[in-house]
């Protein structure tokens, strides 16, 4: 019987193949959700949880101005904070995966290594989708209005996107390590809200305290909110949107790899 042994199936791997493994593994994550539509509870339900308690609860007493005028300000914002969110889920699957043996079979098959990784990733921009749609359509029915052309509102999605998949490779990481899903989602909230309440999201940078400014500013999810923003109503784009890729190119050539290496050690 012909081996298929780690070594000659790397030496075989093209990127095309490499991509045509991941996008059949991406395939799997959406009959998944097809055949447990609960799975998206999440992202549907909880950005409506988020716009309502920020906007109306919130809304007047954090910017001091009417709801339509924050309204407008922090939807952006909260689109950001449920693709994070939503990533999340990245991680809990690929565990619950792996906890249940799923991946001892993905490793005995000959497909490249990174695929059940970026498979899992990329199976997971429908929930990015779906978040975002749900944010934008309760928006509009509250008032929100996008101020830019359509084509920049897609360009804001599509660096919410790009963010995503970056996140999602920290998520895959900690997925490939903790022992359980609930155990990655206790950790993952302890690593969520200081990147999401921590930023720009609900409030301008120039409002805060200095100590908190300083970490503001270097928090990545401010620069994408910046530039969700700039692409939807208008202002400054060119350098928040570069420094949001620079971010994500960053953030996926450290946890990339990080996540393979571990992929090949654990079973």
């Amino acid at each position: 019987m012909t081996s298929v042994a780690g070594p000659g199936r790397a030496r075989s791997m093209t990127p095309a193949r490499v991509l045509r493994h991941s996008l059949t593994l991406a395939w799997r994550a959406l009959v998944r959700i097809r055949r447990n539509p609960e799975q998206l509870l999440d992202v549907t339900l909880q950005p409506i949880v988020f716009v309502t308690l920020f906007v109306f609860l919130f809304g007047g007493a954090i910017k001091g101005e009417s709801r339509h005028t924050y309204l407008q300000y922090v939807l952006p914002g909260i689109m950001v904070m449920t693709v994070l969110f939503a990533s999340m889920g990245t991680g809990i699957g690929l565990n619950t995966d792996v906890t249940k043996g799923i991946f001892d079979r993905f490793r005995s098959l000959p497909i490249s290594r990174s695929a059940p990784l970026t498979g899992t990733i990329m199976g997971d921009f429908f929930r990015y989708v779906i978040s975002i749609a749900m944010v934008f359509g309760y928006g509009s029915l509250l008032g929100f209005r996008i101020s830019a052309s359509p084509l920049s509102a897609l360009g804001a999605a599509g660096l919410m996107f790009v963010f995503g998949f970056a996140i999602g490779w920290i998520w895959v990481l900690l997925g490939l390590y903790v022992k359980s899903p609930q155990s990655l989602q206790g950790f993952g909230f302890i690593v969520m809200f200081p990147l999401a309440f921590g930023s720009n999201v609900f409030i301008q940078t120039a409002t805060l305290p200095g100590w908190l400014q300083a970490w503001v500013r270097v928090n990545p999810v401010t620069e994408l909110t910046a530039a969700a923003r700039g692409l939807m109503l208008g202002g400054p784009v060119a350098t928040p949107a570069w420094h949001s890729v620079a971010w994500s190119i960053a953030i996926t050539a450290v946890f990339a790899p990080l996540a393979v290496r571990r992929y090949r050690r654990i079973g």
